[in-house]
C-alpha cells in the first residue's frame, strides 16, 4: 500500500507528481461550469443561488431561508455537548491569543525638513468566510477564519456553508460561529456561494475578501472572482510530510500520516526517514490502523495514490526533499528538531518534536490551519489577521523638502517622458506668473 523509495531521483519524481496532483484535464471542464454559475448568480442573484443549491445539494430553499435564523442559532447550543462547547471555547481563546500578536500597527516617522512618512492599517469593510460541508463538519475551519477577521476588527463578517438534509446546518458549525463572534450565516455552498459573496444578491452582502477552503469548484470560483474581491489562497487537497529519524515511534508516525489521508482521496501523506527499519514498521502500522478505520475506503485511496515513504541518507537530505515539496504541514519527528529546522525553508506550518502531532495545530494550538498547499508554501503564508487588513502609505512634504528633491524628480519624470509629473513639482518650487495669477488673493482686512 505505502511505497518505499530509496533513490533520490525517483523520490523527486514522485514528490513532483504528488505536488501536481490537482492539475488534471478535468479542471478545464470544471472551470467552464464554474464560469456559468458565477455569471448566473451575478445576473439573477438569489434566484440563481437557490437554483444551484437545489441542483447540487438537493435542498430546496426560499430567499428568506438562505440566512440561518436566530432561533436556529439559539437551538444549536442545545444540540452540542458541554465537552464540545468547552473545546470550541478553548480553541477560540487560543487562536485569538495567537492572532492578537500579529496585528500590524500603524506608524508615522518624522524626518528632516518636516517630511512625514508612515503606514496606516485599516480592516476591510466586509469579509466572507467559506466553511465546507460534505464529508464532515468543520467547526475548526470556522474558528480559524472568523477569529482572525474579528481580531482585525472587520465590521461585518458573514459565513457561507452548505446546507445538509432538511436544510439544516451542522450545530457545531453554528456554535463555533457564534463563539467566534459571527452570527450572520448563510446556508449555501459551492461556486454559487462564492459568487453570491463576490457580487452580492438581494439577500447576501457583497464582501471585500473571501477566505476558507473548499472543493475544486469553490477553489476555481475563488480564482475567477479574484480581482473583484480579495482571497486568502487557492487551497488544494491537504498534505503532510513527516521527517523522522530512528527515535520516532512508528505507531505515532502512522497515525499522523492517516490523520492527513482521512481528509480526502487526494490528500497526500509522505514520510522521509533516515531509518529503513522505521520505514518498514510504519508501512506495517498503517495497514494495522486501517483495519477498523471508519473512513477506510477513502483513506486507503489517498494512501494508495498519494502516500509515500522515502528512505534518505541524512536529515539534511530529507530537508532538501521537503523544501522541494514545500509541504502544507511539516512534522519534524526527530531527536533534535531545532537543528533540522535550520535547513527548512518552505512549509506552511512546522510541528517540532515527538509530542507535537499536526492535529494539535488543526484545532487549538493557536496558529492558523488554513495553509498554503500544492507547493505554494514557497511563496505564501498561512491565513492571518493581515488577510483582512490593508495598508495605506502616508506621505507629507514641506516646501523646503520638496525644493530639495525637485531636480531629481524632474530628471526622472523627463526620462520617463512624463512632463506633467515634472511640472507638478516645478510649478510648486519655481512659481511662474501664471501660477501666481491663480493663487488666492488676500481678502480685505486680512
Amino acid at each position: 500500500m505505502l511505497r518505499i523509495i530509496t533513490q533520490r531521483a525517483e523520490a523527486l519524481t514522485e514528490l513532483r507528481r504528488i505536488c501536481d496532483r490537482t492539475h488534471d484535464d478535468q479542471v478545464v471542464h470544471k472551470e467552464a461550469t464554474v464560469r456559468e454559475v458565477l455569471q448566473s448568480v451575478k445576473r439573477q442573484g438569489d434566484r440563481a443561488v437557490i437554483h444551484y443549491t437545489e441542483e447540487y445539494d438537493q435542498v430546496s430553499l426560499k430567499s428568506e431561508e438562505l440566512r440561518v435564523s436566530g432561533s436556529e442559532l439559539d437551538a444549536a447550543y442545545q444540540q452540542v455537548s458541554k465537552e464540545l462547547l468547552d473545546a470550541i471555547r478553548l480553541a477560540c481563546r487560543q487562536v485569538e491569543a495567537f492572532h492578537r500578536q500579529r496585528v500590524p500597527k500603524s506608524w508615522v516617522q518624522f524626518g528632516e525638513d518636516e517630511v512625514v512618512l508612515g503606514k496606516r492599517y485599516t480592516p476591510v469593510d466586509r469579509a466572507g468566510l467559506y466553511v465546507p460541508g460534505g464529508r464532515a463538519a468543520y467547526p475548526s475551519t470556522v474558528i480559524m477564519n472568523a477569529v482572525p477577521a474579528k481580531v482585525a476588527q472587520v465590521p461585518r463578517v458573514v459565513i457561507a456553508t452548505p446546507p445538509g438534509p432538511n436544510k439544516a446546518v451542522n450545530p457545531a458549525v453554528l456554535v463555533a460561529a457564534q463563539e467566534s463572534g459571527v452570527q450572520e450565516i448563510y446556508r449555501m455552498g459551492g461556486a454559487q456561494a462564492i459568487a453570491a459573496m463576490a457580487y452580492g444578491t438581494e439577500t447576501i452582502p457583497k464582501v471585500d475578501v473571501i477566505t476558507g477552503p473548499g472543493n475544486i469548484y469553490v477553489t476555481l470560483a475563488k480564482k475567477l472572482v479574484y480581482g473583484t474581491v480579495g482571497i486568502d489562497s487557492l487551497a488544494g487537497p491537504s498534505e503532510v510530510l513527516v521527517i523522522a529519524d530512528a527515535t520516532a515511534n512508528p505507531v505515532h508516525v502512522a497515525a499522523d500520516l492517516l490523520a492527513q489521508a482521512e481528509h480526502d482521496p487526494m490528500a497526500a501523506a509522505i514520510l522521509l526517514t533516515t531509518s529503513s527499519e522505521l520505514a518498514m514498521q510504519v508501512v506495517t502500522e498503517v495497514k494495522q490502523q486501517l483495519i477498523n478505520h471508519p473512513r477506510r475506503l477513502l483513506t486507503e485511496k489517498s494512501i494508495a495514490h498519494y502516500g509515500l515513504v522515502v528512505v534518505v541518507d541524512s536529515l539534511e537530505a530529507a530537508a532538501e526533499l521537503s523544501n522541494e515539496f514545500a509541504p502544507e504541514h511539516l512534522e519534524l519527528e526527530v531527536e533534535d528538531p531545532w537543528t533540522v529546522l535550520e535547513h527548512i525553508r518552505h512549509a506552511g506550518a512546522i510541528f517540532l518534536g515527538h509530542s507535537t502531532p499536526e492535529a494539535v495545530g488543526d484545532y487549538l494550538a493557536g496558529p492558523n490551519h488554513t495553509l498554503p498547499t500544492s507547493g505554494s508554501a514557497r511563496y505564501a503564508s498561512a491565513l492571518s489577521v493581515e488577510t483582512f487588513i490593508k495598508s495605506s502609505s502616508l506621505i507629507q512634504y514641506s516646501s523646503k523638502a520638496l525644493q530639495k528633491v525637485s531636480t531629481a524628480v524632474d530628471v526622472l519624470a523627463t526620462a520617463e517622458g512624463l512632463p506633467s509629473h515634472a511640472d507638478s513639482v516645478r510649478l510648486r518650487v519655481q512659481p511662474s506668473s501664471e501660477t501666481e495669477r491663480l493663487e488666492p488673493k488676500p481678502q480685505a482686512g486680512e
